[in-house]
């Protein structure tokens, strides 16, 4: 696909324009020889639009037979995105999906109501040395749409629209941004693009979406007369027309953003909702255990193990 006219509007870049409404430095785990970065949420910012949830995975080198074994969990009231770079995770959910995930594809699972799923490098991934790397962020449901079914929808990397010209490349992952639509249906207006700019190149950002963020993956950018580094996330004000512009090296970021929701939502271990109530009944639901009549199932092909609910 060509770039779009809108993707090049006369905007005020470097000191024209400061717009920056908070700069987030994501909190680092080791989860044994494996680092995940979480940006969302944080205490600058519960959400950049619907986005409520983000850690980068990786990168991460995984020997011969080795890999992620992320056992069945539950998830309430949100949707999750896996967008990989590098490496390939086995999905399956109690929908019955069993989904490879790979990199540049989309994986939107929306958990409404109730959903159980499982992460791993299983089978022929395990068969040789691989690198992961990739990033999985949670989008909060809206108040109509809390107690929907659960769902999963998936896009291979060529179905999604990429738009290419004057040193930018972004491909579309979800919403709708610059002209273009991704194809995966989503549950509220929102964006989010993987963005790669040569050297120098400028990025207007969306003006018809009303929160909208940045993270850098590698590289850097400047905006306001400031230039930040990789494993940053910018949130911008809403309202302002500018863009940002790719330092000396380049830049490779994932750019997000949308509609705000109607007020704060509650996190609890994979849970999120609008009211404490809510979680309450997920809790117990997870914790009573009745595969077979209950809230929840386990996914078909992986259900001889769970996680069990935390005390806490």
């Amino acid at each position: 696909m060509s770039w779009t006219p809108l993707m090049d509007p006369s905007v005020p870049i470097g000191d024209a324009v400061d717009a920056i409404e908070a700069v987030i430095v994501p909190r680092a785990r080791d989860l044994g020889g494996f680092e995940v970065r979480r940006a969302l949420p944080s205490a600058k910012r519960q959400m950049v639009g619907p986005f409520i949830f983000f850690d980068q995975m990786g990168p991460a080198e995984f020997l011969t037979g080795q890999g992620i074994d992320v056992r069945p969990h539950p998830h309430i009231g949100l949707a999750t995105v896996t967008y990989l770079f590098q490496g390939r995770m086995h999905h399956r959910d109690s929908l019955g999906t069993d989904q490879w995930i790979e990199p540049g594809a989309v994986n939107l699972m929306v958990a409404g109501q109730g959903i159980t799923h499982s992460e791993r490098t299983d089978g022929p991934a395990r068969q040789a040395p691989q690198t992961m790397f990739g990033v999985q962020t949670w989008l909060a449901l809206p108040l109509e749409k809390e107690d929907d079914p659960a769902g999963f929808s998936h896009a291979a990397a060529d179905k999604l629209p990429v738009l290419e010209a004057e040193g930018k490349s972004v491909r579309l992952i979800l919403g709708r941004a610059w002209g273009a639509e991704a194809p995966v249906p989503v549950p509220s207006e929102m964006f989010y693009a993987d963005v790669t700019l040569a050297p120098g190149a400028a990025l207007p950002l969306p003006e018809d979406q009303e929160d909208r963020g940045l993270y850098i993956l590698s590289g850097s950018v400047s905006s306001g007369g400031q230039s930040y580094e990789a494993g940053r996330m910018l949130v911008f004000r809403p309202g302002d027309r500018l863009a940002v512009r790719a330092g000396a090296g380049g830049a490779r970021m994932l750019a997000l953003g949308g509609a705000t929701l109607e007020g704060s939502r509650h996190i609890w271990w994979n849970f999120v909702a609008s009211s404490k109530e809510r979680i309450e009944a997920a809790k117990e639901a997870w914790r009573a255990g009745d595969w077979a009549h209950g809230r929840f199932r386990l996914p078909p092909g992986d259900d001889a193990e769970f996680i069990p609910a935390p005390d806490r």
